[in-house]
């Protein structure tokens, strides 16, 4: 006979009992099918159906339900799978009813309308055929992929070398703005202020902290307080009328040795307090058994053989058309310890976005940093966490924070700003001071506090052009300034592991009881000493947190050349934004009942909690 499914059905002759009573004993020890019954519904009668019956019919059950104790009866602990069900549903559907927020339509900044050309905008990769000035139409074709959302308005995209196999030649992931995530807020629903203006005195400002970041590259930030280069920047930067002015909110002012490329959410925060780099990207630590010493691999300095790149007006324009640079890095052999600006441009030249904060997690867990006082488990005599509210949680959440906050950075890039990266205003510097012609609307628009800072006379002498010298030889991704990625996975990886950890506690004991100390590198980089500043006995987790985040941010940004201060800033208040919006979704999902607190960036408290 054959069943529905044209197998043969196999079955006894009647009255055969005792071959098939010997049947049914080999099918009990060897947990195989009954005959004529498939997986599928056999998945049916223990009560699995429909999608769930297709997936697991290609699970082999043999390992699973074993001998005469294989029979799919009861769970150990019987939990009531019709109710966790619908629980699961309804916590599914609330969560997303919550997250139901339309914030409207965001407002850029107006550059796009103020410049028809389009020079004050990002078009990196785009057509050019002048510094500054995009070809319309392949503008146009840009702007019009991103209105429609279509996949082939994206593939159509008039770009300076479509096709080609360099990093420069085609667009960073413009559909990421359009993605939709299941947790947290979606990317659309997250807010920020507009970029601030190209031809503005506070993105004035920005472009000569830039200029004068590139000409410090290579000098250790041990070494700022004794620099001559770095009282000539203090002295330009605090002649910025933004810098000294009533509405700058950014730049610690006024600028010092000690705050000079550093950043702050409130003044005299973590950040601007002891050494420039971060306890967390200094401290060795483990990888499970696997050991850190947080030396890494870095470009040599201009003196050691390595280079700046993209100040020939010819080269610039040739990145900026897609075409593949002509310069080339060159790598010390040697690891060594983070101790300049080049430095941090290698490190996150290359690094997975959420990289430093995983670290961070495993110095934490490492100098038995404790929990924060809200983990439920604090006191118990029973039981701690592990997947929930221990370690592992800890863990895996601060991964998963970074997927979010991307989606979130690319929306405010691709969406609502638009904004162009340093490298761009550079040309605009060039072209302005060069009197080109064409002259780019925004060129002829910009502050005069950049283009008659102290420093581009220096810039000039040194590189022959305007152009802001480049640490890496292609220059920005290709994709706009703001934000920041990798300050809005920053934020939201830091609010992670507050929500984990007690971020109020200062972190000199922690390391002295695990046998180090608040540490700076050693001149050559090759070791760390300590550090001995008077406020080493008052750094917190969360300053060095919050420090982290800035060098990270910085050090892709002002160091590198490559993205101006107000994006890392709003950056990582964005991330921030996104990652509490994450942990308070998922409150719910915990059975423990909890309430953290924890302190956000601008020292407010934000609660994360599923008590009701």
């Amino acid at each position: 006979m054959k069943d529905p499914q044209g197998s043969s059905e196999g079955i006894l002759p009647v009255g055969d009992h005792d071959t098939q009573r010997k049947e049914e004993e080999r099918r009990k020890l060897t947990g195989a099918n009954p005959p004529g019954t498939s997986r599928r519904s056999f998945l049916g009668q223990v009560g699995i159906g429909g999608a769930a019956a297709v997936a697991l019919a290609a699970i082999p059950f043999e390992p699973l339900i074993e001998g005469k104790h294989g029979e799919a009866e009861a769970a150990v602990v019987q939990y009531g799978s019709g109710r966790r069900a619908r629980d699961s549903y309804n916590y599914r559907q609330d969560t997303a009813r919550k997250e139901e927020i339309d914030v409207g339509e965001q407002p850029d900044n107006g550059d796009s309308q103020r410049f028809t050309d389009y020079s004050g905008n990002y078009s990196k990769c785009l057509q050019h055929q002048y510094l500054g000035i995009p070809v319309y139409s392949s503008y146009q074709s840009m702007l019009h992929a991103l209105q429609t959302g279509r996949f082939s308005d994206f593939q159509n995209i008039l770009v300076g070398n479509p096709g080609g196999a360099n990093s420069t030649s085609a667009l960073n992931g413009p559909q990421g703005s359009l993605a939709f995530d299941l947790e947290g807020l979606d990317s659309h629903a997250t807010v920020i202020p507009p970029a601030p203006s190209v031809a503005s005195a506070q993105t004035a400002a920005e472009q000569v902290e830039h200029y004068w970041a590139a000409l410090m590259r290579d000098v250790n930030f041990t070494d700022y307080g004794t620099s001559s280069l770095v009282v000539q920047a203090c002295a330009d930067l605090n002649n910025m009328s933004y810098i000294s002015g009533n509405h700058n909110y950014e730049f610690p002012y006024p600028v010092t040795s000690q705050n000079l490329f550093r950043g702050q959410i409130i003044a005299g925060d973590g950040p601007v307090q002891g050494p420039y780099v971060s306890q967390f990207m200094i401290q060795p630590t483990f990888f499970g058994a696997q050991l850190l010493t947080q030396q890494f691999q870095r470009f040599l300095s201009v003196g050691e053989g390595g280079a700046d790149f993209m100040t020939d007006p010819t080269e610039y324009l040739n990145v900026q058309n897609g075409q593949p640079p002509s310069g080339s890095l060159s790598f010390d052999p040697t690891y060594r310890y983070l101790r300049m600006g080049r430095d941090l441009a290698a490190y996150t030249h290359v690094d997975v976005p959420y990289q430093a904060y995983f670290t961070a997690f495993m110095v934490l867990a490492a100098i038995h940093a404790p929990f924060n006082p809200g983990n439920p488990y604090i006191g118990s005599r029973t039981e701690h966490g592990f997947g929930t509210f221990g370690a592992p949680d800890a863990a895996c959440t601060v991964a998963e924070m970074a997927t979010r906050a991307l989606k979130a950075a690319w929306f405010h890039k691709w969406i609502v700003d638009l904004r162009m990266r340093p490298e761009e205003y550079g040309a605009l510097v060039q072209a302005n001071l060069t009197h080109q012609n064409p002259m780019p609307q925004a060129a002829a628009a910009l502050h005069h506090d950049v283009l008659t800072s102290a420093v581009l006379p220096i810039i000039n002498s040194q590189y022959g052009s305007y152009l802001l010298p480049q640490a890496y030889t292609e220059g920005s991704p290709t994709h706009p300034c703001y934000p920041t990625g990798h300050g809005t996975v920053g934020g939201a990886c830091i609010a992670a592991i507050k929500f984990f950890y007690d971020g109020s506690r200062t972190i000199r004991p922690l390391l002295q009881a695990a046998g180090s100390d608040v540490m700076v590198p050693s001149e050559d980089g090759l070791s760390l000493v300590p550090y001995t500043g008077s406020d080493r006995d008052s750094l917190t987790i969360n300053g060095e947190l919050a420090k982290l985040g800035w060098n990270i941010s910085f050090g892709h940004g002002i160091h590198a050349g490559i993205h101006f201060r107000s994006s890392s800033y709003w950056s990582l208040l964005l991330g921030e934004q996104v990652g509490l919006s994450v942990l308070q979704d998922r409150a719910r999902s915990y059975n423990e009942p909890f309430t953290v607190q924890l302190t956000k960036f601008d020292g407010t408290t934000a609660t994360i909690s599923n008590q009701h």
